[in-house]
C-alpha cells in the first residue's frame, strides 16, 4: 500500500529544478544556492488541536499544514525551496485521507515554486498528525531575525488581525512574496509572523531584541472577522481584544527605522496594507499608549502550548 501511494504521489508532482531526487529513496537531494544560508523550519499539526478532521475538509487541512511552514520562512525573509511531509494517518480510510491532504497542499507548493521532496507516511490507531519541514534559502541581504529591533524603530504590520477562526486560519496566503520584496527594497531590522497572537508575538520579538514595544491601540488594524466575533459576544471580548490575542493571522510584524518606515508607509508597495501600530522603546515589556499620551503595561496574550 505504501509503495502504491508513493507512486500515486510521484504522478501528482511536477518536475522541479531544485529537486535532484524526490520521493521514493531513503532521502531527497535538493540543490541550494551556493552563497545562501539554508533556512529550516518545521511545524506539527494535530487533529483536535489545530483542526478537527470530522468538521473540516482534509484539503484545507493539508494546505494549512504547508502554509504555516511557508509563513515561518516569510518571517525570516527566506525563499522557499523544498518541503518534506510526514503523516501519521488513522488506519481507517488512511489512503484516501492522504490523497486529499496532498490535493490541498500541492497547489500551494506549486504557487510558491516549492518542491515536495519526500517525507514519511505511517498509520496508527490515533488521530491525524501532520508534520512538515520546510527548507528555504536566504537572499543576498540575509535573513530577517527576531533579535534585530532597535529602540526607536517603528512597529509595522501587514494586513489585519483577529477572528481567524472564522476561516482565515485555513485560507490565509503566507506573506513570502511580501517579505522578500520588503527585505530587498527597504531597511528592515527584525521580523516575526503572527501565529499565536499579535500581542504575544510582538512581545517575543521585543524580548529577543532586548527592548520593549509600545502599542497605539487606535492604530491596530482590526479585521472584519474580529468585529463579527465581538458582535456575537456583546458581553464578551471586544474586537480589539480579538485582534490582540486570537492568533493564526499569519501576518508579519516588522521593526523598521523611522525614516525608512515613513517611506515604506508612503509607498505601500504590497498588495496588502502596511500599518504602523507603535514603536520599540528602551523599557522591556509590552506597553499601551493611553489617550493622554502616557503609557501603561500590557499583558501579552495569545495561544501557548502547555507542557
Amino acid at each position: 500500500m505504501e509503495r502504491e501511494f508513493i507512486e500515486w504521489l510521484r504522478s501528482r508532482l511536477l518536475p522541479h529544478n531544485r529537486l535532484r531526487l524526490g520521493p521514493g529513496d531513503d532521502a531527497a537531494l535538493v540543490q541550494l544556492a551556493q552563497a545562501a544560508d539554508c533556512v529550516v523550519t518545521t511545524d506539527m499539526l494535530m487533529d483536535g488541536v489545530d483542526f478537527r478532521l470530522g468538521e473540516h475538509d482534509p484539503r484545507r487541512i493539508g494546505r494549512k499544514a504547508l502554509a504555516v511552514n511557508l509563513s515561518d520562512l516569510a518571517a525570516m525573509a527566506a525563499r522557499p525551496v523544498a518541503v518534506v511531509v510526514s503523516l501519521a494517518l488513522p488506519q481507517a480510510g488512511g489512503r484516501k485521507l492522504a490523497e486529499e491532504l496532498y490535493d490541498g497542499l500541492i497547489p500551494l507548493a506549486e504557487e510558491f515554486d516549492t518542491a515536495i521532496a519526500g517525507g514519511d507516511t505511517n498509520s496508527w490507531n490515533g488521530p491525524l498528525v501532520i508534520n512538515i519541514t520546510a527548507i528555504g534559502e536566504t537572499t543576498p541581504r540575509g535573513a530577517l531575525l527576531r533579535s534585530g529591533a532597535n529602540t526607536g524603530d517603528a512597529i509595522l504590520v501587514t494586513g489585519s488581525f483577529g477572528g481567524s477562526i472564522l476561516g482565515k486560519h485555513f485560507d490565509f496566503t503566507p506573506r513570502v512574496r511580501e517579505a522578500l520584496l520588503l527585505k530587498e527594497r527597504y531597511e528592515v531590522h527584525a521580523g516575526i509572523d503572527v501565529s499565536d497572537g499579535l500581542s504575544l508575538d510582538l512581545f517575543r520579538l521585543a524580548e529577543e531584541s532586548r527592548c520593549g514595544a509600545l502599542l497605539d491601540p487606535n492604530s491596530i488594524p482590526v479585521s472584519a472577522a474580529a468585529v463579527e466575533l465581538a458582535r456575537a459576544q456583546p458581553a464578551g471580548i471586544s474586537a480589539l481584544d480579538h485582534a490582540l490575542s486570537d492568533g493564526e493571522d499569519f501576518e508579519l510584524i516588522l521593526a523598521v527605522p523611522p525614516a525608512e518606515a515613513s517611506r515604506l508607509l508612503a509607498d505601500q508597495p504590497l498588495g496588502v496594507p502596511v500599518t504602523k501600530i507603535g514603536e520599540f522603546v528602551p523599557d522591556r515589556g509590552l506597553w499601551r499608549r493611553k489617550p493622554d499620551g502616557s503609557r501603561e503595561p500590557m499583558v501579552p496574550r495569545g495561544y501557548e502550548h502547555a507542557f
